[in-house]
């Protein structure tokens, strides 16, 4: 299996104020542990920032550097700068760069995904084979889909984009994600799916009542597994996670399940 979502950080309360409280699990630092992933059938990730700036992106480089276990980094750049040409430019030197994000879900402008500058900038990605994982709540959907239909490059949907699992009404959000069932350069990440659930009550029938939903507007070729770790542990222990994803999947062939696990992840990150 390759994990196509995962995060590493050096903890810094001032920066990382989305941090709360009640996360208090994940306040610490985290680095690549290869031991715990291997032993669960893991061997090889997808780092992705976590917070907006280039250093960040810098941050995830140096340790994909250090470790093989990570095979590719999605950074941050700021895609609304005009001379966003010449920045993609210089972070193509760093071969295990694969893509870019933008945290559009902390975003309050309604209308940001209709920005022209940030359209032109995603769009820029494309010309240097750099994908776009586009991080989204369930109330940006339909904006989001539209923002999808002027593009035809590669793009994921992060965490499916957190469906509202806590509050058991999935019903819109059934709706407005079935849009992207014939936007076929848009795939989807499974992952993220128990910390939008009670972190405390999350049952396996929701889970998989999301994934199986995911299943119908995506198909297995276009979705890929990923643990979202370690913000996966303030809902649960990262076998739990696993474990629902799993049965989740279990009905499907093997040749199936492997393109979701491994395979698709590969070929979206264009991963050695």
């Amino acid at each position: 299996m390759i994990d196509s979502h995962q995060h590493f950080w050096n903890y810094d309360a001032e920066r990382d104020t989305w941090i709360t409280a009640d996360m208090a699990v994940i306040q610490q630092d985290f680095y690549p542990n290869v031991d715990l992933f291997s032993s669960k059938g893991i061997h090889a990730c997808v780092a992705v920032q976590a917070s907006s700036s280039e250093e960040e992106t810098l941050f995830l480089l140096a340790l994909a550097e250090q470790s093989n276990f990570i095979q590719g980094v999605v950074g941050w750049v700021d895609l609304l700068q005009g001379d966003i040409e010449d920045r993609l430019a210089y972070f193509s030197q760093f071969e295990t760069l694969k893509g870019f994000r933008h945290i559009v879900q902390g975003e309050k402008d309604p209308e940001f995904l209709k920005r022209s500058d940030f359209i032109r900038g995603v769009k820029a990605l494309d010309a240097f084979d750099y994908t776009y994982d586009l991080l989204i709540l369930p109330h940006q959907l339909k904006a989001g889909i539209v923002f999808c239909q002027q593009l035809d490059q590669k793009i994921v949907l992060d965490h499916l984009a957190k469906p509202p699992i806590k509050s058991g009404d999935v019903k819109q959000w059934k709706k407005d994600i079935g849009a992207f069932k014939e936007l076929e350069h848009v795939s989807a990440k499974i992952s993220g799916l128990i910390t939008e659930a009670d972190w405390k009550t999350w049952t396996t029938e929701q889970i998989n009542g999301v994934i199986q939903e995911a299943l119908e507007v995506f198909g297995p070729d276009r979705l890929l597994f990923g643990t979202d770790y370690p913000v996966v542990k303030v809902a649960g222990e990262l076998d739990q996670w696993i474990d629902v994803y799993k049965s989740s999947i279990s009905a499907l062939s093997p040749n199936e399940q492997a393109k979701i696990n491994e395979q698709n992840c590969k070929n979206f990150y264009a991963l050695d």
